[in-house]
């Protein structure tokens, strides 16, 4: 068996004295796992690192069989993904993510997400605001999906407020005042049509959201801890944004 796609490396382990095992998310075949011949010499290891775009060619005689892999380099980021703490922990982040969907499930919107979110981690707003829509995309794919388009109790699309922590629904903000105390708060930049950008404080909101929802339905459940990159990418991102919002503020 043999087949050909896009790949993001996502991470690798040593397999024997020269050989690895890749791990890459792909456009057509999910995440996927294979045996790179040679994977630890000096030509391969700049290559498989986390971040980098690749073309992967996959063989096996069973289609159940772990296979071998063919790895080209075709966009070998991640020595600039290395520059900063926000990139460093948001593409371990982002792999510990993907591993919680089966293995070899297809998801190519995934895929093309995490390679824009990639291409934007030297923008800690942009970063992450795209990292908390990536989260509410993987809860989606694991059957936990947020309904952040319309009043759980009215139906209205207009002032969503707030998020019910029961259905994961949105509510507006006249319908959930009397019950503020027992609601999420929904960030204005995720409402259904906004044309708000993130700042600092709604997307700390956004992370409390995602999170809540992650331990809710897949973390706790599966017995798991939130992964430790999450909350480093988090403090980093926050960090650089405020940051980078005082030297505006001075400029």
């Amino acid at each position: 068996m043999q087949w050909q796609d896009e790949g993001i490396v996502l991470g690798v382990k040593r397999h024997g004295e020269n050989n690895a095992i890749a791990e890459v998310m792909t456009r057509a075949h999910g995440r996927h796992l294979g045996l790179v011949r040679g994977g630890r010499s000096r030509r391969m290891q700049p290559v498989l690192q986390p971040g980098n775009g690749v073309a992967v060619t996959w063989r096996a005689r069973l289609d159940q069989h772990l296979g071998t892999f063919q790895i080209e380099p075709v966009d070998l980021r991640a020595a600039r993904l290395m520059e900063t703490a926000t990139a460093v922990y948001g593409v371990q982040a982002m792999g510990a993510l993907l591993r919680l969907l089966p293995e070899r499930d297809p998801h190519p919107h995934l895929f093309e997400a995490l390679g824009i979110i990639l291409g934007n981690l030297h923008e800690p707003l942009d970063a992450g605001e795209l990292f908390v829509r990536f989260e509410i995309a993987v809860l989606e794919d694991l059957g936990f999906g947020l309904d952040l388009t319309r009043c759980a109790a009215t139906g209205a699309t207009g002032q969503l407020h707030f998020v019910s922590p029961k259905s994961g629904r949105a509510v507006s903000r006249e319908a959930g005042i009397p019950w503020q105390d027992k609601l999420l708060p929904l960030p204005t930049f995720l409402a259904e049509g906004s044309r708000h950008a993130a700042d600092p404080d709604s997307l700390e909101d956004a992370f409390k959201l995602t999170g809540f929802f992650l331990n809710r339905h897949v973390y706790e459940p599966r017995g798991m801890d939130m992964p430790d990159a999450r909350a480093g990418f988090i403090q980093a991102a926050l960090k650089a944004a405020g940051e980078g919002g005082k030297k505006s503020d001075a400029g």
